[in-house]
């Protein structure tokens, strides 16, 4: 699994010109899955994006988590942060997981963290359309990826 997660201040996410999530202060996750991932990356991604500490603490450091702080996290599925760009000019996407593979991992990661972090969890729409609206902090953006390969 990859992920891109940005500290925010607000963000929203809309298909089809309605609002389907938002949240306030917290974490916007677009989260992308691998055709070879298991549910050991998942719960990887999961606990590390929720208790990653990069909100700071009262001496300015980055020392405190979403959950510390009370943040939100939204969720959103993006299969193209496995496009390999290395060769042309067009994305391959022959890593990124089969829509139904990917779109069932992506719903385990959304209810592993709500069965076990007290933190709101709102999503996107899989395979839609969707419009982001993210209003990053800091900007604070953390790239992560299960296998450790960056």
């Amino acid at each position: 699994m990859r992920a891109v997660v940005q500290r925010v201040i607000r963000s929203s996410v809309v298909v089809d010109n309605k609002e389907v999530g938002n949240i306030g202060k917290g974490l916007t996750v677009l989260l992308g899955v691998e055709n070879d991932d298991t549910e050991k990356d998942m719960q990887y991604m999961a606990d590390k994006i929720v208790n990653l500490r990069i909100f700071e603490d009262s001496s300015g450091k980055m020392n405190l988590s979403a959950l510390d702080v009370g943040g939100e996290l939204l969720v959103v599925s993006q299969f193209t942060l496995f496009g390999d760009c290395r060769k042309g000019k067009r994305p391959s996407f022959t890593k990124a997981a089969s829509s139904d593979f990917a779109d069932s991992l992506y719903k385990e990661f959304v209810k592993y963290i709500k069965d076990r972090y007290p933190i709101k969890v709102e999503t996107g729409v899989f395979q839609a359309q969707m419009q982001l609206e993210i209003h990053n902090d800091g900007p604070v953006t953390i790239l992560l990826d299960s296998k450790k390969l960056f």
